[in-house]
């Protein structure tokens, strides 16, 4: 069953080509896959913003949670979802929403907890 329609998905190209992202949006693939994940210089920076990561099952690459903290040092949220795919605005928006939310969520807390200890 699919989750979008052919129109929802062209609409959501033509954004990307009429408002000039088109190029930039495909840049990750042409920078990661023409030389490999992990040869770049700039790969090796670690990120140390808060980060939340969702894993959908239908995703094109899958980052184990190990590796994933080498390179993001303060994942808040890392979350396995019960469906979805590369496309989980348009698959799986109401998955997709509650889990930037929660994340929100956990950041907020956080930051609370830092100021209490201040």
């Amino acid at each position: 069953m699919r989750k979008f329609n052919l129109d929802d998905l062209l609409t959501n190209i033509m954004i990307y080509w009429v408002s000039g992202c088109i190029v930039s949006s495909m840049r990750f693939y042409k920078e990661n896959l023409q030389k490999g994940i992990g040869n770049q210089k700039h790969e090796r920076l670690t990120v140390q913003v808060p980060t939340g990561i969702a894993s959908f099952p239908n995703e094109l690459l899958h980052v184990p949670q190990a590796w994933a903290q080498k390179k993001y040092t303060n994942i808040v949220s890392f979350r396995f979802m019960p469906r979805g795919g590369h496309f989980a605005a348009l698959e799986e928006p109401e998955l997709l929403a509650e889990d930037i939310l929660q994340f929100i969520g956990k950041v907020e807390k956080e930051q609370l907890w830092r100021k209490k200890g201040e």
